[in-house]
């Protein structure tokens, strides 16, 4: 498809973003380029000195926004409240259209100092952007609603980190999302009492991401479509055993996609308080405790649109949270197992099965799931899983195992061993060859499952 440029954000104003400067950075090295990503916006026949003139420079997208945007935000982190956040090491640098027809963003992480800085320095290390890549790539394959790591380039500076062996190398990476809007945006101008830019952002989201018209019942309709979304994402994050480590109001799309991605993990089994982020001593942000934290941060959506809205219609609006995740997470393990659905009757005690026989055993997600994919559990799975064998009884298989991935002897998993011997060969000899390997592995499992 042609490149279709877009300056959407433009209509909101001054008042939600500030205009920034990309880092001079001393070098741009391409360390990767995600082509798949591009074809969907029409930017995969760029040469890589236009790639890196544009994601390593920041040169203006043709016909794109003249200048890259810091947005505007606030939000709950760890509960909370932090007025004094934003876009502190990344920016809004392009819209544009996507095949389907959807507002993108081509947003950065690393890209250099904002206003929102503080006392950082607006980098990102290149282990932070190969962990973003690993992780979005997993999560694409898996069927989850993330965001794409479009482009990483190693910029040449030496960072120094607390929590990992420093100077360590740098990179600035662009990220493809389907907008950048947190519900941390809303509460900004809650905060700030701002009634006007509320009904101004809800009907923005509601005409660019929903397809409707503002109205006297916007922010009720925009509550809902964000509680269905968000709720069909932790429904997608437990099927596909992943923790996403930070789940603050800042770092919720309104979209309902998942991004920015830091201390994450994929947990090796069924494991509700399994945490991926060593400050989260509460296990705030676990496994098994992300549906109830991401209804959280609807609530205080919920309650930053009560300033232009009434409460009844808004907790109606989020009633809906519940029963969507519910049928979200159904969907997402059916997905997963490989069979089609029969009906909320059928599906939603298989599902108890499955969790009951996955928990009190400790089997591996990756494993069990390649091993079950159509719904055959082999002989070998024993009394703990009579239960859910018997549900699975009656099941039709929606797509057979015929693609070359199941022809072999182990899963494609994402555990944290392997992704630190992956930056270990290009920290310690600048070998690519392992990311390069796992990524188009994670792309063969991808198929297989779509």
């Amino acid at each position: 498809m042609d490149f279709t440029p877009q300056q959407a954000i433009l209509e909101l104003g001054g008042a939600f973003y500030d205009p920034v400067q990309a880092a001079n950075f001393p070098k741009t090295v391409l360390r990767f380029r995600n082509d798949r990503a591009a074809a969907q916006v029409g930017l995969e026949g760029l040469s890589d000195d236009k790639w890196l003139a544009h994601f390593g420079r920041f040169e203006p997208l043709p016909g794109a926004q003249p200048q890259p945007l810091a947005l505007r935000y606030h939000g709950h982190q760890f509960r909370v409240y932090n007025p004094e956040i934003g876009d502190g090491r990344g920016f809004l640098f392009a819209q544009m259209r996507d095949d389907t027809g959807r507002l993108m963003d081509l947003g950065t992480k690393g890209s250099g100092q904002t206003p929102y800085s503080r006392f950082g320095d607006g980098r990102l290390t290149l282990k932070g952007a190969v962990r973003e890549i690993l992780a979005t790539e997993m999560l694409e394959a898996l069927g989850v609603h993330t965001s794409r790591t479009f482009s990483v380039i190693e910029t040449g500076e030496e960072l120094h980190r607390n929590d990992e062996p420093s100077p360590t190398r740098s990179a600035v990476l662009v990220r493809l999302n389907h907008g950048h809007i947190r519900i941390g945006t809303f509460q900004r101008l809650a905060y700030n009492q701002d009634t006007e830019g509320l009904a101004t952002l809800t009907a923005y989201v509601l005409r660019h991401y929903y397809g409707e018209d503002a109205g006297d019942d916007a922010p009720q309709r925009l509550l809902a479509h964000v509680a269905r979304r968000t709720a069909k994402l932790a429904g997608q994050f437990m099927a596909a055993g992943f923790v996403h480590g930070v789940l603050n109001s800042d770092n919720i799309n309104v979209t309902g996609e998942s991004f920015d991605y830091g201390p994450w993990r994929f947990t090796p089994s069924w494991a509700p308080a399994f945490t991926a982020a060593y400050f989260d001593q509460s296990g705030l942000y676990a496994y098994g405790r992300q549906p109830e934290a991401i209804y959280w941060d609807v609530m205080q959506l919920a309650s930053s649109l009560r300033l232009i809205a009434e409460e009844a219609p808004l907790v109606e609006a989020l009633e809906g949270y519940a029963p969507a995740y519910h049928d979200a997470v159904t969907t997402a393990i059916l997905w997963r197992l490989g069979v089609l659905p029969r009906g909320a009757e059928q599906d939603r005690p298989l599902v108890q099965a499955l969790e009951f026989a996955l928990g009190s055993t400790g089997t591996p997600l990756d494993r069990f799931y390649f091993d079950a994919f159509g719904g055959q559990l082999p002989d070998h799975y024993g009394e703990p899983f009579a239960e859910l064998r018997s549900q699975l009884t009656g099941y039709q298989a929606r797509k057979p195992r015929d693609h070359p991935y199941w022809s072999g002897d182990h899963p494609c998993a994402m555990l944290i061993d392997e992704v630190e011997a992956i930056w270990s060969s290009i920290a310690q000899a600048d070998d690519w060859q392992p990311l390069q390997d796992k990524v188009a592995a994670v792309r063969r499992l991808g198929e297989a499952l779509a």
